[in-house]
C-alpha cells in the first residue's frame, strides 16, 4: 500500500483544523441551523472538495512522487510513456467518481438520521452538536474501514468479486418495497447501552452525561449519537465497497470519503425538510449499487490488450474494466435521472392537489 504519510498527515491536520473551526467558531452555540446557513455550509464543502479534485490534476506532484507514476504504470493503470500529469488526471477522475458516489449514497443517510431524530424528539438546537460528534467518529471508522480494504483487496484479489456480488444484492433489497421502519429508540443498541447507564428522562441541555443525585447516567442525546454512529456504520459496509470499485489506491479512497462525510451535516440541515420530495432518489441509489457491483464481477472477463513490454508491444490478457469517464457518466445519469423524476412528480402531485382544491363545490 504505497502512501505518502506526510501528505496524508497534513491532510488529516487540515480536516481537523476545519472541524475546529467549524464548531468551535460558527457554532459555538447551539442553535438551530437555518436553511440559508446550511446551505452556505454545503457549498463551503463542495467547493474545498471540488479545489482539492482540482489540485489533484494540476499539482499531483504535491501529493504523489515519481515512485506512485512507476507503480500505476506496473499495475496496467497507465502505459508505460506515462507521466506525472497522467497520474494526476487518473487519480483526480477517480477522486472525483468515488466523491460522487459517497455523496449520493449519503444522502441515503439522510434520510435514516431524519429518522432518528424524530423517534428521539432531538431538539433542533442541538442536532448540529450530534451531527459533529456523529461525524468525527465516522471519519475513524471509515479510516480503519478503508485502508483494512485496500489491504484486503490488493492481498486476496478475489473479495473483489465477493464485494461485486454484495452491493448488487444491496441494490436490489434497496428497491424492493421497505417494510414498517422501525422505532430507533427501541433498538438493541439503546437498550444495551441502557444496561450500563440508567438514562435521564429527558435532554439536559447539549450534554451527553450527567450526574444526578450521586448517580452517573446519560442523557438522550448520547443514545442519539451512539444511533448515528451505528447507522454510519452499517452505511460504510456499502459505500467502501462501492468506491474500492473505481480505485484501490487508499489517498483517493479515503480523501473522497473524508470530503463527502463533511458535507453531510450540511446536506442534512439543506434537505431534511424535503426527504418526501425525493421519492425515486432510492432507486436512483439502488441502480447506482448494482452498476458498481456489476463494475467489479466484470473483472472476470479478460479482454486482449496490447501493452509495450521491454520496447516490444505484446497482446495479453487483462480483466475487462469500465472507463473511469464511463462511470462518472452512468453514475451522474442515474442520479439526476432521480432527481429529475421525483421533482417532476411532486409538481405532477402538487398540480393535482391544486386542481382537486379548485374543483371542491364552494360551501353554502
Amino acid at each position: 500500500m504505497q502512501i505518502d504519510w506526510t501528505v496524508f498527515a497534513l491532510f488529516n491536520v487540515f480536516v481537523m483544523g476545519m472541524l475546529a473551526l467549524d464548531l468551535g467558531v460558527f457554532h459555538r452555540k447551539s442553535h438551530a441551523v437555518s436553511m440559508k446557513e446550511a446551505l452556505g455550509w454545503s457549498a463551503v464543502w463542495i467547493t474545498l472538495a471540488l479545489t482539492f479534485n482540482a489540485l489533484l490534476w494540476w499539482q499531483p506532484g504535491w501529493f504523489f512522487s515519481t515512485e506512485h507514476v512507476a507503480m500505476a504504470i506496473a499495475k496496467g493503470e497507465l502505459p508505460a510513456s506515462a507521466t506525472m500529469a497522467d497520474y494526476g488526471s487518473l487519480r483526480s477522475s477517480q477522486f472525483l467518481a468515488g466523491y460522487l458516489i459517497e455523496k449520493a449514497l449519503s444522502v441515503d443517510n439522510i434520510f435514516v438520521i431524519v429518522l432518528i431524530f424524530s423517534a428521539f424528539a432531538v431538539p433542533a438546537a442541538y442536532q448540529h452538536r450530534v451531527l459533529f460528534y456523529g461525524i468525527v467518529g465516522a471519519l475513524i471508522m471509515r479510516g480503519i474501514f478503508i485502508f483494512a480494504g485496500v489491504a484486503l483487496i490488493q492481498t486476496f484479489a478475489w473479495l473483489l468479486y465477493v464485494f461485486g456480488a454484495f452491493l448488487i444484492l444491496t441494490g436490489i433489497k434497496m428497491a424492493l418495497p421497505q417494510k414498517t421502519a422501525p422505532d430507533p429508540s427501541k433498538h438493541w443498541l439503546v437498550r444495551f447501552a441502557r444496561r450500563f447507564l440508567p438514562c435521564t428522562d429527558g435532554y439536559r441541555g447539549e450534554r451527553f452525561f450527567t450526574i444526578e443525585n450521586g448517580k452517573r447516567m446519560l442523557t438522550p442525546l448520547f443514545l442519539v449519537v451512539l444511533m448515528v454512529e451505528f447507522t454510519d456504520l452499517i452505511f460504510a459496509l456499502d459505500s467502501i465497497p462501492a468506491i474500492l470499485a473505481i480505485t484501490d489506491n487508499a489517498f483517493i479512497v479515503y480523501t473522497s470519503n473524508v470530503f463527502a462525510i463533511l458535507g453531510l451535516r450540511s446536506l442534512y440541515f439543506a434537505l431534511a425538510g424535503l426527504v418526501e420530495l425525493f421519492h425515486y432518489l432510492k432507486y436512483g441509489l439502488a441502480a447506482i449499487l448494482v452498476f458498481v457491483g456489476a463494475k467489479m464481477l466484470l473483472h472476470l472477463y479478460e479482454v486482449p490488450n496490447q501493452v509495450l513490454i521491454d520496447g516490444v508491444l505484446t497482446t495479453q490478457m487483462e480483466p475487462f474494466k469500465v472507463s473511469i469517464g464511463m462511470s462518472l457518466a452512468i453514475i451522474g445519469g442515474l442520479l439526476a435521472s432521480a432527481i429529475i423524476a421525483s421533482l417532476i412528480r411532486a409538481r405532477v402531485l402538487s398540480r393535482g392537489a391544486a386542481t382537486a382544491v379548485a374543483d371542491e363545490p364552494a360551501p353554502h
